[in-house]
């Protein structure tokens, strides 16, 4: 079977982590993938058996998805987005793919829609017919307007035979964050949640009873961390470990040492045995991005969620309040972010029952791929 997979990320490397997971399961099973990927390279990603080819990249300007910028900062124009049109059909014709799955769109990037229906028309151009399949996360960007659960329908209807929703549906269902029309409904498959394989409890036991406190690169994280270092002169009994990622790890982390952290502050640049220390640690105190989320609710951690909602951004608060109905959660917002709150939630999710580790289904991955080839042994 051959597989081709179309995404392109235009702010985190989410999209892309996944559809990579998603490929690397396809290959392991003995399938021909080749990925078309139209953001920046994101060379620690796993592309093990994955033919990855580049189109002329593009991102957002920010959190602004409507500007687009290419890999020396200008703004995309005509001539650019047609390149990378055409670019996608080639990419077609010359694998002649059994399956094609698009990544969000049409549920997302109608920024990029003219690329996304020019290969659409291609795909279905195509004198044997393919099995075409959205791939979308567990929450989405709801819709401003009516209009666009309309034209997203129309475009699920004229081209797609299923929509994968890789969550699943006891934790976070579509409804949650998208309005899921009759028609709409007949084609959702949830997969279980797309995610590597749980890290497990490392053998040193690395971070036991400290809270771990994590809020990815940039600096959008740092009030966060400034909380974090307030907290902690009131939660003296335990160590409190800051992971400050990014390139410029090492100069956040001299700026916040300029606040006079106590003892039991410990700064490291971000760690890649993070996903084991969660088994051992006390809390973690996070943002609530799709990866995030799963690595804490594959090790069970008692968490507080603060959820990055810069820009009009809803949907790491979506995912975090569907999460606040499970044990040893609890959502903080940015605008009540202080450390007096901060130290009652910790307290609460410290002492809250503890979570089962199979809460959720977090093989979706693999029962992608199995729903593809059922699919396609009746597939005309």
């Amino acid at each position: 079977m051959k597989v081709l997979i179309a995404v392109t990320h235009l702010l985190g490397s989410g999209h892309l982590s996944r559809a990579l997971t998603l490929g690397c399961a396809f290959a392991r099973k003995g399938h021909d993938v080749v990925l078309i990927s139209g953001g920046f390279a994101v060379p620690q990603l796993d592309t093990h058996g994955v033919d990855v080819r580049n189109l002329p990249r593009l991102r957002s300007d920010g959190t602004n998805f409507t500007r687009l910028l290419t890999d020396v900062g200008d703004v995309a124009d005509d001539a650019y987005l047609a390149a990378r049109s055409q670019a996608m059909v080639d990419i077609l014709h010359a694998v002649k793919p059994d399956v094609l799955i698009t990544e969000l769109f049409p549920f997302g990037r109608r920024v990029l829609r003219h690329e996304f229906l020019t290969l659409l028309r291609a795909a279905r151009a195509l004198p044997k017919r393919l099995l075409i399949c959205c791939s979308i996360r567990d929450i989405l960007a709801p819709p401003s307007k009516p209009e666009k659960v309309e034209k997203t329908d129309i475009i699920l209807s004229d081209f797609y035979d299923a929509v994968l929703v890789h969550s699943d549906f006891r934790t976070t269902r579509l409804e949650a964050s998208w309005p899921v029309s009759k028609a709409l409904e007949a084609k959702l498959i949830y997969t279980g949640y797309v995610a590597p394989p749980a890290a497990g409890a490392g053998t040193d036991r690395f971070g036991e009873g400290e809270i771990l406190v994590s809020a990815g690169g940039g600096t959008v994280g740092t009030p966060i961390f400034r909380t974090a270092i307030e907290a902690a002169r009131k939660i003296t009994n335990r160590r409190w470990r800051l992971l400050v990622g990014g390139s410029d790890s090492a100069t956040r982390i001299a700026q916040l040492m300029q606040d006079d952290p106590p003892e039991n502050v410990i700064f490291e640049p971000a760690r890649p045995d993070f996903r084991q220390m969660l088994y051992h640690a006390s809390a973690s105190v996070s943002m609530c991005g799709y990866n995030t989320a799963l690595d804490i609710l594959q090790a069970g951690t008692p968490a507080v969620l603060i959820p990055f909602d810069d820009g009009n951004e809803v949907e790491q608060t979506l995912r975090a309040e569907s999460l606040a109905n499970l044990p040893g959660f609890s959502v903080l917002r940015s605008a009540e972010l202080t450390g007096p709150k901060l130290v009652r939630s910790i307290e609460d999710v410290i002492n809250a029952p503890p979570r089962s580790r199979k809460t959720a289904d977090f093989d979706g991955a693999t029962k992608t791929v199995e729903f593809i080839e059922a699919r396609l042994e009746t597939f005309v």
